[in-house]
């Protein structure tokens, strides 16, 4: 093997590590929801009529009590669509539970303290993994107002993701 030949395929080797590793460090920073100073003075640019916005009172009772949902996964994801549907946020069932598996495995009161939002102070939490930033930015009324709450945590994401995204169903990977 010649000098050239060597100096070559290590050229080649060292620009695909660098773009692994960037490829890696992109998708690491993205764990989370959380919109970056960019994202956040663009969602405050948005065509209001596009967003849907809290209500300035606790609405905890809109979805509680006798709502004929189940108080678990499933109900909270059906009660969450039923909003979304109320409100115009698109998204699936399958969308949905396939992003919270990953996010929380369904725990509504995961909290992830290790990451780079939680270095910051701001922990993501509940379901699908929201930082308080973005619940407030994203919460729609109608939904409680605390990111733990499992459907206006998963209400929230899905609005996010919808503006983000499209839809949380084109959400296949840590966002």
């Amino acid at each position: 093997m010649t000098a050239t030949t060597r100096t070559s395929r290590l050229a080649r080797l060292r620009t695909l590590t660098l773009t692994g590793i960037a490829t890696t460090g992109a998708a690491a920073a993205a764990l989370t929801l959380m919109p970056s100073p960019a994202q956040a003075a663009e969602a405050t640019q948005v065509n209001a009529s596009s967003v849907v916005t809290a209500a300035s009172h606790d609405s905890r009772t809109a979805y509680q009590g006798k709502t004929g949902y189940a108080n678990n996964l499933d109900g909270w994801i059906k009660q969450s669509l039923k909003v979304m549907k109320a409100k115009g946020i698109p998204g699936s069932y399958e969308g949905l539970k396939r992003n919270i598996m990953r996010e929380s495995g369904g725990n509504p009161n995961a909290q992830n303290n290790w990451d780079v939002n939680a270095k910051k102070g701001t922990p993501s939490k509940g379901l699908l993994q929201v930082i308080d930033p973005t619940f407030k930015a994203y919460h729609v009324s109608g939904t409680a107002h605390s990111v733990t709450d499992p459907v206006a945590n998963i209400t929230a994401a899905a609005n996010y993701a919808a503006h983000r995204y499209g839809s949380i169903d084109n959400v296949n990977s840590a966002y």
